[in-house]
């Protein structure tokens, strides 16, 4: 393999892909390093973890996506070290490539703020296996509950608590209440699922914070309606196999999920530039980092100024930066003349359960049945193959018309 490129991509997300795409459309020798050999479709990981879709469903082979761009290579490998000076990188196989450019994408991973030790107990979902150990606890939960005889291991067996009222920790919350009062109603003659307790726990003074106010109270009340306790300005103390310390007061759980926070790889380290307290690179406005401006960071690893706050995390603006910075690469922009990035908000939107669902585009929000239904439509476009799109949608269908998943196994 050769050991040069014209640019190095260290991630295969929704940024990185973007930007290999646009690179490989012009014929630019490109690599593109992840240590997954698949592009993971994020948005839809909670449906994984929750039951309602298999990993093939949103994971798809990066070498897939990438086939039709010859000039465009593939490893699955990990970065360790990245030389600013030298325009090299080197892999955890020990093998040694050098760049003209450089673009960092490698996301977010879950921050416990201090508190690393909960994480065995309350894992968070970036990953594959992290979805699948989340599914395997809850579906496993319910099996030992029905052969428990005492009621209090039964409900500690059968309590889920969610730290976070984000979108994940929304989308989260309602489909295992769901789980609970729909998909196992009838499943057990031990236990009745349907008592069930699912808590979500958030520290600020609502749900889905960077929704308009009115969306945040109408999320938290279809979530109550199915069933989910919503604690507000609340904040975990403890977390331990026997439950979660909220404030003053204890709650019996087996199953903590964590949808709290997030911090950048520590891979951003080695480029020595200005960090936020999340370990993400300040970025200049062309995505830049100071000084070498052939060094492009994107996506979660960044911290972009947007007027007075940063760009949030979302695939959008990764998909988004990713192209932008392939365009500066394949014209050869220099550094004087790059117009800055500008983020196009075409939305946000979170899905709580059946039927339900928010959304708001600029000033227009909505919420409801159509807004289920926008988020659905324009979740399958976003998906890469057609395959995975046919999949999911007859997936859905069948769990809309029968309340029923179909990705329930336990390994």
């Amino acid at each position: 393999m050769k050991k040069k490129f014209d640019t190095i991509i260290i991630g295969g997300g929704f940024g990185g892909l973007n930007a290999a795409i646009k690179l490989g459309q012009k014929k630019k020798e490109v690599l593109i390093i992840d240590k997954s050999n698949h592009h993971l479709f994020q948005p839809l990981l909670y449906q994984v973890a929750t039951a309602g879709l298999s990993p093939a469903d949103i994971a798809t082979p990066i070498r897939e996506i990438l086939k039709k761009y010859p000039s465009v290579s593939v490893i699955m490998d990990e970065v360790q070290k990245i030389n600013k000076e030298t325009s090299t990188i080197e892999t955890s196989s020990e093998h040694k490539f050098e760049f003209n450019n450089l673009i960092i994408a490698t996301g977010a991973r879950h921050s416990y703020f201090g508190n690393d030790q909960w994480e065995s107990l309350a894992p968070g979902l970036k990953s594959l296996s992290d979805a699948l150990k989340i599914r395997e606890n809850i579906l496993k939960s319910y099996e030992l509950s029905e052969l428990e005889t005492d009621q209090s291991k039964i409900d500690a067996l059968t309590t889920f608590v969610i730290v976070g009222a984000g979108p994940t920790g929304v989308e989260m919350a309602g489909a295992i209440a769901e789980i609970a009062t729909k998909t196992l109603t009838k499943n057990f003659s031990n236990i009745d699922p349907r008592r069930s307790k699912v808590y979500l726990v958030e520290g600020g003074d609502r749900v889905l914070s960077a929704f308009h106010p009115k969306l945040s109270e109408r999320t938290k009340k279809d979530l109550e309606k199915i069933g989910v306790t919503v604690l507000l300005k609340s904040f975990v103390k403890d977390i331990s196999e026997e439950g979660v310390t909220i404030g003053d007061n204890f709650i019996p759980a087996r199953n903590v999920v964590w949808a709290a926070g997030n911090k950048a790889n520590p891979i951003l380290k080695e480029l020595n530039c200005e960090l936020d307290k999340m370990g993400r690179a300040i970025v200049e406005k062309d995505c830049s980092i100071k000084g070498h401006s052939n060094i492009f960071v994107i996506g979660d690893a960044s911290a972009f100024q947007n007027g007075n706050t940063f760009l949030p995390g979302l695939a959008p603006v990764a998909a988004q930066q990713g192209k932008y910075v392939a365009r500066l690469i394949k014209n050869n922009t220099p550094k004087g003349k790059r117009d800055n990035f500008k983020y196009l908000d075409k939305g946000t939107m979170a899905t709580i359960g059946k039927s339900k669902a928010v959304m708001q585009v600029g000033h227009f929000k909505m919420a409801g049945f159509f807004a289920w239904l926008s988020w659905c439509l324009i979740h399958l476009l976003f998906l890469v193959l057609f395959r995975n799109r046919v999949f999911i949608f007859f997936d859905w269908l069948y769990s809309y018309i029968t309340e029923q998943r179909g990705a329930r196994l336990i390994k």
